[in-house]
């Protein structure tokens, strides 16, 4: 068996034949000898491998091209898409997309190494928003490094170009994408439509990758050069996708990205949506997923301690039924979780606030934007009359796992918020923790910052200004 992966390329419509655990930047600037994408880190951070992509989501609609990054996409991913790379932003006018042209006039590039990725970039942002405002711009370039320039003059060509023409891009219809691409005597990429197909292939290949976004995973593609015989991809399963309210609840489909979850976060808890544009990219939250970003299991993985100190429960499914875990049980030891090799993630359940409490999440990290967290604090309190009658506190970057931390909830519990019960939570969080040392801080430095963030939560809800960009 031997199937082709078919897709849009600039406006033209390709059929190639390749494994499809190639990552799409090696195969652009190899086989379809497309260089204008740069390869700088190979793990989605600079922005350099940029590219924009539109695909049809899992209920048969068609997105909008969104900025990902290709070192890390693979090209099963490519299977009934479409893909414009710089090349292509150039051949849509004479002179260029007018991104591309704001750039040159504004000498908004000098080395250009980072000016293809940027530019893509941008050109995603105005075909969704053609009025962006700065901390549109702002946002959009996160995940775009740029070492020679500077961004002043890339956000002032940003601006113009959103009032210039030809902000567009292509009208493009997609086909419907196939269930089976790759050959089985290298490697085979499924695409499965529905639930049930899916439970069924990964009863059969328990050692298949599982992959949703591959943000993560795909990072031994990009740098370890692994291959993988067969992947089974989340993308296009229906069941998995749709963000929804019901029982004073959100429940969020295991396909979701970040991106496609980022609306209804800001409105329901707007520190979470902060978070989120600070560990994801615009790049990463279109591909990446809530699911995927909690089946890794990482100690710092940022969605985690949010999502626990929220009261998260997940939904698994595997042709045996369906069961539930809360999210704070769910993470057993290092990078290990409870999740059978033959069930996926198949919701994420948040209950919704009530009345009178209150969601922080703080971020501690060398650099604002996309960086590892050395720790990040979650904090969801109810507090009445100047008490606290609920809280649930958890902590990623502590320990071996993302950890609730039931002894700071007992300090803080039936109590008043000043300083007393500050003191008596700072206590119990610095007993209960032994954090390790690594290159992004010291177990003395971890232990001051889990206490200090607790008083940060303190001033935060009192009404005191507390300067984030400090942190």
């Amino acid at each position: 068996m031997s199937s082709s992966i078919d897709f849009t390329l600039n406006g033209q419509s390709v059929s190639v034949t390749c494994r499809p655990d190639t990552t799409v930047l090696e195969w652009l600037r190899g086989d379809a000898l497309l260089r204008g994408t740069k390869e700088g880190c190979a793990e989605g951070d600079c922005g350099a491998c940029s590219v924009l992509v539109k695909r049809k989501s899992a209920c048969d609609e068609e997105t909008k091209f969104q900025a990902a990054n290709s070192c890390i996409m693979l090209m099963g991913q490519l299977e009934g898409a479409a893909l414009i790379t710089v090349e292509g932003l150039a051949q849509s006018a004479p002179d260029g997309h007018v991104v591309q042209q704001r750039m040159a006039e504004n000498g908004s590039s000098q080395c250009g190494f980072c000016t293809p990725g940027i530019v893509a970039s941008l050109a995603g942002l105005l075909d969704q928003n053609n009025a962006p405002e700065d901390s549109d711009i702002h946002d959009a370039l996160a995940g775009n490094l740029c070492r020679c320039t500077g961004y002043r003059p890339i956000v002032e060509a940003a601006l113009s170009a959103a009032q210039g023409s030809n902000i567009s891009l292509p009208e493009i219809t997609l086909e419907a994408a196939k269930t089976v691409v790759g050959a089985e005597d290298e490697s085979v990429f499924h695409l499965p439509k529905t639930l049930a197909e899916l439970l069924e292939l990964k009863t059969k290949h328990t050692d298949a990758v599982l992959l949703a976004g591959g943000t993560d995973m795909s990072l031994d593609v990009a740098h370890a050069r692994a291959r993988w015989e067969r992947v089974i991809c989340t993308r296009d399963v229906q069941e998995l996708q749709g963000v929804d309210i019901a029982q004073e609840t959100l429940r969020i489909g295991g396909g979701v990205s970040w991106q496609t979850a980022l609306p209804v976060l800001q409105k329901h808890w707007p520190s979470f949506a902060t978070l989120v544009r600070r560990f994801g990219s615009t790049q990463i939250r279109s591909m990446g997923t809530l699911a995927g970003n909690l089946a890794t299991a990482s100690p710092i993985g940022d969605g985690a301690p949010a999502l626990i100190a929220l009261g998260a429960s997940l939904t698994l499914a595997s042709k045996s039924g369906q069961r539930e875990v809360a999210l704070e049980d769910f993470f057993i030891d290092y990078r290990q979780c409870d999740l059978a090799p033959d069930e996926v993630i198949e919701a994420i359940t948040i209950p919704l606030p009530k009345p009178q409490q209150e969601f922080r999440a703080y971020k501690i990290s060398k650099r604002y934007d996309q960086d590892i967290s050395t720790v990040c604090g979650a904090f969801s309190l109810t507090v009445a009359n100047d008490t606290v009658s609920a809280a649930r506190i958890a902590y990623g970057g502590m320990a071996a796992t993302p950890v609730r931390c039931h002894e700071a909830e007992a300090a803080i519990k039936g109590c008043a918020m000043d300083e007393a019960t500050l003191s008596a939570a700072k206590m119990a969080i610095e007993a209960s923790f032994q954090p390790m040392s690594d290159m992004r801080g010291s177990a003395a430095y971890r232990a001051m910052v889990a206490s200090k963030l607790m008083e940060r939560l303190f001033a935060d809800l009192s009404g005191e200004a507390v300067e984030v960009m400090s942190l």
